[in-house]
């Protein structure tokens, strides 16, 4: 699912970019103190959002399940061998896969066994939650690239840079190291959002059942700055 001062040394790595100065983000890395309140602002960020309403029907099964996806995401994936960021204020969250990290294998799968009672049904439903996370897997370009896993804003916090702070802290990065991007969205009205920061749509993958829409963006490397 996808989809985004000053700090002490026990709160990570902060990082200030041109547009965190510009409205006053400052972006640091997330550590494990931060994954409870972090959970629940990735919660709170996805409730509306067309796959997680598809996989997870009702209201309290979808928030209860979005917990205990974000949880292993964020605790067990991406802190073990990503790259986590966050804002002092914890208003936001990226996760991110760099460039040669191991994709998500088997243990992965093993550890979202606790998500599965909260998905639509134990019948067809759940080979079918599986069928399209093995369709996004095999989409993921190959070529090294900087994955965008999640991005999430609290919802009180979206439009006021927040996201675009997150973004541009590791763009920057990706930039100087003069490498490719690449996320998959799950809402169209993200769509342009995304397209400000140089991604542009390459292909969509269709949910069973007339369900929700992915699209899949790549943000083509940029040569060296000058």
């Amino acid at each position: 699912m996808t989809r985004i001062e000053g700090e002490d040394d026990n709160r990570g790595d902060a990082v200030s970019t041109p547009t965190a100065r510009m409205t006053h983000h400052v972006v640091r890395r997330v550590v494990p103190d931060d994954v409870g309140a972090l959970v629940e602002v990735l919660a709170r960020a996805f409730d509306d959002d067309p796959v997680p309403q598809w996989l997870f029907r009702g209201d309290r099964r979808r928030r209860r399940g979005l917990r205990k996806f974000f949880t292993i995401q964020l605790r067990h994936t991406y802190l073990e061998r990503g790259e986590v960021f966050t804002t002092q204020d914890l208003a936001g969250v990226a996760m991110w896969s760099p460039p040669g990290r191991a994709r998500p294998g088997w243990r992965d799968l093993v550890r979202l066994v606790p998500v599965m009672p909260y998905l639509t049904g134990l019948g067809r439903d759940t080979p079918e939650a599986a069928r399209l996370l093995s369709a996004v897997d095999a989409a993921r370009p190959q070529d090294p690239h900087w994955y965008l896993a999640t991005l999430g804003t609290d919802p009180d916090r979206q439009r006021t840079g927040v996201g675009s702070a997150l973004l541009r802290s590791v763009l920057d990065r990706v930039d100087s190291e003069g490498l490719p991007a690449y996320l998959e969205s799950s809402k169209e009205s993200n769509l342009a959002f995304y397209g400000q920061h140089g991604f542009e749509v390459t292909g969509e993958i269709r949910t069973p059942r007339r369900g929700p829409t992915l699209w899949l963006m790549w943000r083509s490397a940029r040569p060296p700055a000058a």
